[in-house]
């Protein structure tokens, strides 16, 4: 599906004017505008059924029902303190994981009525980012003194890895075939490894493979595309670049002459787009094959730093 179908597309933004816009993707059309009264969002998610965006905040986790015809937020995860930094789905929309600069990596149960934390990680320092592996038994943890936590679910084992000395893990992420991982740290560096295990019960083995000077500045994401054909990091220099992971090399710059941060970067299902969020308090779409934008979606009166997409067929 292409993101110029307007059936089963979903695309939510939010920032520091404390609102999150639902927007309609194939014509840049801001649909609802929810607010977020209570802090900045600091990260996005669309569940698994798209019935749900869960935000990211200070000391709390909110999820608005996108069926619902009033526009407060329907539920409110309260336990964990400080900013929550990331979030995310099990895959069936069983459980919730969020990351938090309390130090802490929590599970919560989604499905009862408590919403309780059922599990929780404690890092040594403030928790940056939080991935789920595709085989959807271990989460990777990133930490601001840069160590990379593989917590095991079944086993609660946990490795570790510190792929630079005093450098901030900023995000990790994983491909959807689980063989790449990558991760980005403040000091514009992109690291890279082959993954092999994973499966039932083997444990993911992870092999060094590259590190990419990726950014002059501060990197802030990383992502595969659904295809595992690319990889784009943002950063504080005002770009998004294009990786081929067939060599992990330069594919193409993605900068728009407001020279403004990237925040965060979404695929469309079929690889060919790419959403940005930027400081300007504008999210673009952009060709990945040409590098020129497609579409802009103007509304927020501030830095915009999440979005969330989600155009595949259920």
């Amino acid at each position: 599906m292409t993101v110029e179908e307007s059936d089963q597309v979903i695309f939510v933004t939010g920032g520091y004017d404390h609102t999150i816009k639902v927007w309609q993707a194939h014509t840049g059309v801001c649909q609802r505008t929810l607010q977020h009264t209570v802090s900045q969002v600091n990260a996005l998610e669309i569940s698994p059924n798209k019935h749900t965006v869960a935000a990211a905040g200070y000391q709390n986790i909110f999820m608005q029902d996108l069926a619902a015809s009033n526009n407060s937020i329907a539920l409110n995860y309260e336990g964990a303190s400080k900013n929550i930094t990331s979030l995310g789905f099990q895959e069936d929309g069983k459980w919730m994981f969020t990351g938090s600069e309390d130090c802490s990596a929590r599970i919560w149960d989604i499905r009862s009525g408590t919403f309780q934390c059922q599990r929780i990680f404690q890092a040594s320092s403030p928790v940056n980012c939080v991935c789920l592996h595709p085989n959807q038994s271990q989460l990777i943890v990133g930490d601001q003194s840069g160590i990379i936590h593989l917590w095991d679910l079944r086993s609660d084992r946990n490795e570790q890895l510190i792929p630079e000395a005093e450098a901030s893990i900023q995000d990790v992420c994983i491909n959807t075939e689980g063989t790449y991982m990558a991760a980005v740290n403040n000091k514009g560096s992109c690291y890279v490894w082959t993954l092999t295990g994973g499966i039932d019960e083997e444990i993911t083995k992870l092999h060094p493979h590259q590190k990419l000077a990726a950014h002059e500045r501060y990197a802030l994401k990383c992502k595969f595309s659904p295809d595992s054909t690319l990889l784009v990091t943002t950063s504080a220099d005002q770009t998004a670049r294009l990786w081929k992971t067939l060599d992990f090399s330069p594919s193409i710059v993605l900068q728009h002459e407001s020279k403004r941060w990237v925040w965060d970067a979404a695929f469309s299902a079929d690889s060919q787009y790419i959403f940005t969020a930027s400081s300007d308090g504008i999210a673009r779409l952009w060709n990945v094959n040409t590098g020129t934008i497609e579409r802009e979606y103007q509304g927020h009166q501030k830095a915009l730093t999440a979005l969330a997409f989600q155009d595949q067929v259920i």
